[in-house]
Order: C-alpha cells, then sequence, then structure tokens
C-alpha cells in the first residue's frame, strides 16, 4: 500500500513535507484538501479530528506534525538523502534549525495572513506590522548564522531546508527580505532553485490568488 499525504498545495506545511517526498523520489498517493474535495476532507477528519494538515497515512498509522512526518519517512522508508543526520549532536543543530523556521519565519507570515483574512483593515495592518517586526529579527539572525554556509545546517540540505524553503518563500512575500541581507537572499534563491521545492512552487501556482496579503509578480 503506497502512501497517502493529505494536504494542499499552496500550503507551506504541506510544501515542506512534499520537499522531503521529493528528495528521496518515494512514492505517495496525494489528496487535496479542499471544498470540492469533500470525501478526501472526510477521510482526513476520520483520522485526524484536530483539523490540522499535512497528515501521512503509512497503511494503519497516522503521522501528523510536518518534523515528524520527515523524521517518520527516513525511519520507515529511507532513501538515498538523509535528511537528519546520524550524528546526535548535529542532528540536535538540524532540529533547532527547523523549529527556528517554524516557529520564528512561518509562525509570524501565518499571523499576518490570519489577520488579512479576517477581512478588518485596521486589522490587516496591525497584524502585517506585527509580522514585519518578527521578521525582521529573524531575518537578521539567519544573515549571520548563513555565512560560510551553502545549505541551512552547513553543504548538505537537511530536514532545516524542507523548512525553510517555504518559509522564506513566504515571508518574503509578507515582509521583503531587505537588501542589506545578501547571504539571506542567495539562500532564499538557490531553495527555490531545488528540483524538489521548485516543483512544489509549480503545483502551488495556481492557487496564488489565495494569498490574501497579495502575491508578487515573481518567483
Amino acid at each position: 500500500m503506497s502512501l497517502i499525504l493529505y494536504g494542499h498545495p499552496f500550503s507551506s506545511y504541506t510544501q515542506k513535507v512534499l520537499v522531503a517526498l521529493y528528495e528521496n523520489a518515494i512514492p505517495f498517493d496525494f489528496r487535496c484538501l479542499a471544498p470540492d474535495m469533500q470525501q478526501h476532507l472526510r477521510q482526513w477528519l476520520e483520522r485526524w479530528p484536530l483539523r490540522k494538515f499535512p497528515l501521512l497515512v503509512d497503511g494503519e498509522r497516522n503521522v501528523a506534525e510536518t518534523s515528524i512526518i520527515i523524521e517518520y519517512l527516513q525511519l520507515a522508508h529511507p532513501g538515498p538523502l538523509r535528511l537528519l543526520p546520524d550524528d546526535a549532536m548535529q542532528a540536535l543543530d538540524v532540529r533547532f534549525l527547523d523549529r527556528y523556521f517554524d516557529l520564528h519565519v512561518m509562525t509570524p507570515v501565518q499571523h499576518a495572513v490570519g489577520a488579512a483574512l479576517s477581512g478588518d483593515a485596521a486589522k490587516t495592518e496591525e497584524g502585517r506590522a506585527f509580522a514585519g517586526d518578527k521578521l525582521d529579527l529573524a531575518y537578521a539572525w539567519l544573515e549571520t548564522h548563513l555565512a560560510g554556509k551553502t545549505w541551512a545546517a552547513g553543504d548538505h540540505f537537511t530536514l532545516a531546508d524542507c523548512a525553510a524553503a517555504p518559509s522564506l518563500f513566504y515571508a518574503d512575500w509578507t515582509q521583503p527580505i531587505p537588501a542589506a541581507l545578501p547571504l539571506l537572499h542567495a539562500y532564499r534563491a538557490r531553495l527555490l532553485a531545488r528540483p524538489s521545492f521548485a516543483r512544489a512552487v509549480e503545483e502551488a501556482r495556481p492557487y496564488r490568488h489565495l494569498f490574501p496579503l497579495g502575491a508578487p509578480q515573481r518567483d
């Protein structure tokens, strides 16, 4: 039985897992969660009533939370690219960076998006300003951290980069990365050029009109 992934192509956290699956060419059945896919929605809610996606299904096992899903794939469906290092201390560094991108980059973006979805102009402005302050802090740290590195944790593409790709993709739409941070700009460009993420971006392209802050005419 092949793996099943419930999610949406335009979802940052779905993209995070898609990158991991594409990196190791792991076969899976994608089930889009959309209003016109009621059967998929019912199946998903039966398996995970907390209403969070993506959700990975492997036989009778339901695996939730993106970082756990990616670690599970490495354990149960390993491929040639190991997204979490075998060395425990190196793995800890990767896990930290994974959390950094989720909590300090993607969470502010979600705050701004949620405010915009309210339809209230004042809330939208306030949410975007709050996110902008948080993202500027996160960007500044990343510019220092990325010195001498190709990928988030060094020379190798890891779980941290799976998290970074969609996080920085949408973050730069929400609060543009300042021109004064060339290392971060270059890292985001490398992520966009990575075949696994480039594929996820293309698959999500038809849904850009859903971005409530307005998707820029780039990327």
